[in-house]
């Protein structure tokens, strides 16, 4: 497989995130994303589309971001970049060379 990305596509500034839980003092917890790494990536719209949800139209885009490859990247991350937040769906590395990890992920509001 060909890898699509070039090195001047990596121009997208993201923070890797990775959540943190601490107690709430009422037996729940409370949430605080904590970054990880700042790297470059491109990120490519996939699709997007609207429904009807809980009684209001909810959008919902995905895109592709690629980086170049670490092995820490989880599913349960997100990306952050210029205001915008990307819940990674799943870590590909489509060579299976180490070199890259594409990851499908989906935007969403704040």
């Amino acid at each position: 497989m060909t890898v699509p990305v070039r090195i001047g596509d990596l121009r997208h500034r993201v923070v890797i995130e990775a959540a943190e839980r601490a107690s709430d003092g009422g037996g729940g917890a409370v949430v605080t994303w904590v970054p990880v790494a700042t790297v470059w990536a491109a990120i490519w719209p996939r699709s997007a589309d609207e429904a009807f949800m809980h009684d209001r139209v909810a959008g919902r885009a995905t895109h592709d971001i690629w980086i170049r490859h670490r092995g820490d990247v989880k599913p349960e991350m997100r990306f952050r970049c210029e205001g915008r937040v990307f819940d990674i769906r799943g870590a590909i590395d489509p060579e299976d060379r180490g070199r890259w990890l594409r990851c499908p992920v989906e935007e969403r509001d704040l």
